[in-house]
């Protein structure tokens, strides 16, 4: 029983897990390609992508609540519930992707008052333009990989990966760098590669959905299907926001501390995230499995399948932990040819060996509360554990002990531990 339910995790999160690392891949590709460009345009791109995802992060964590919604529906066998899902998962992507948009296109006047240098404001203020139109087909992704994967569904989306990032390289080298009659674009350039590839990953899904659903025509979503979604999603994109929101605002804190630490900053995050993205694709997984068996009515099932991600997770996070001591130098000269940079980058690297255990935890076990429909947890969770614990200790360690970036990651390193215990108590005590 243990080998057989270990065996359908690893085979659910594996196609989960290389979907998570197709779209950190196209941002690290992009971090890469950026920093042999200029060390002002990678500075730039790790601003924009910090400010874009924190913005963004509501409308996904609402669109999340399908993670909770629809393997409820596929467990207990409730195919028509399940297409009202999704059908009310695409209505509020749309709605909340528009929203968004807004937001983002104003987000950079705050860039001026974080005192940013200049060149690095106008060129974030240039990708976050190029990247806001993106935000929508984005959400609308989220929803439809959230109907295949809740299928058990993974083709289309290992595709939709390995497509999208061959073609973003592609992009990327000629947009960036210039080819022909196309002039050097910079970080404009790195944004358009990535919005063609978030159109072209939309397309992919809605046929991969379409095949699933069969000919006939979809059921119309009801009222009582949003309120769901929001009810579950809500709380999830609280939790999103206040995650990725304190890394945005670490992002702009290191930004004000100037160039070499920003884009020392950018690097370490690119490569934290890439490692994290793992987890996120682990705790995919373990929500739906999760869900599948609370919507069987077996919440003992669900505890093991919970337990189970996690461990997987531990074991996967501890091998990147050990890449990262081992390695930094080598890891940082990925991304940039620049030794300052490489230098300032290693000790922010190693922090961030100490938290990956904690950071694949809280992951995993926020994607476990999503299963068993505890998603208010992970709200407070993150609120507590990143700006109760880990803002307070990054700003008095990075300016009261003026130890700079390290002293911000020491802080987030605090917070991500303090979340991750948060979490997976709640996940076991809601499954005692």
């Amino acid at each position: 029983m243990r080998s057989a339910e270990l065996s359908a995790q690893i085979r659910l999160a594996i196609p989960l897990v290389a979907q998570q690392l197709g779209f950190q891949l196209m941002g690290t590709v992009d971090a890469a390609l950026l920093g042999r460009y200029d060390d002002t345009a990678l500075a730039a791109a790790g601003v924009g992508n910090g400010v874009l995802f924190a913005v963004t992060s509501v409308g996904l964590g609402i669109v999340m609540g399908l993670d909770s919604v629809l393997p409820r529906a596929v467990g207990a066998q409730r195919s028509d519930a399940a297409r009202r899902a999704l059908a009310a998962g695409l209505r509020l992507a749309t709605l909340i992707g528009l929203g968004c948009t807004l937001v983002v296109l104003a987000a950079p006047a705050l860039l001026a008052l974080a005192d940013v240098p200049a060149d690095v404001v106008r060129d974030a203020r240039l990708y976050i333009d190029l990247r806001a139109i993106g935000i929508a087909p984005f959400l609308l992704s989220i929803a439809l990989r959230s109907y295949l994967a809740a299928h058990h569904i993974t083709r289309p989306l290992i595709a939709a990966m390995v497509i999208g990032n061959l073609v973003n390289a592609g992009l990327d080298l000629v947009l960036i760098y210039g080819a022909g009659p196309i002039p050097p674009l910079g970080v404009a350039g790195a944004a358009i590669a990535t919005v063609s590839v978030q159109l072209a990953i939309v397309v992919i899904y809605r046929a991969g959905a379409r095949a699933v659903e069969g000919p006939g025509p979809r059921p119309a979503s009801t009222r009582a299907d949003l309120v769901e979604i929001l009810r579950y999603g809500a709380p999830v994109g609280g939790h999103l926001l206040a995650e990725i929101g304190v890394f945005a605002l670490a992002t702009v804190l290191a930004a004000h501390m100037g160039k070499l630490p920003a884009a020392a900053h950018s690097i370490a995050l690119n490569l934290a995230s890439f490692t994290f993205s793992v987890a996120v694709g682990i705790g995919a997984a373990t929500a739906i499995r999760v869900g599948h068996a609370i919507g069987a009515g077996d919440r003992r099932l669900a505890r093991r399948r919970g337990l189970l991600g996690l461990w997987l997770g531990l074991a996967v996070m501890a091998g990147f932990a050990a890449c990262l001591v081992i390695a930094p130098g080598a890891l940082a000269g990925l991304f940039t040819d620049s030794a300052p940079v490489i230098a300032r980058a290693i000790p922010l690297l190693q922090i961030a060996a100490l938290f990956q255990l904690s950071d694949g935890a809280q992951a995993i076990a926020a994607g476990a509360l999503r299963g068993i429909g505890k998603t208010r947890a992970t709200f407070a969770g993150n609120v507590v554990g990143h700006y109760g614990v880990g803002l307070a200790i990054s700003l008095a360690l990075a300016f009261g002990a003026d130890l700079g970036a390290p002293g911000l990651w020491w802080g987030l390193s605090a917070g991500l531990t303090a979340t991750a215990l948060y979490l997976v108590q709640r996940f076991l005590a809601g499954t005692r």
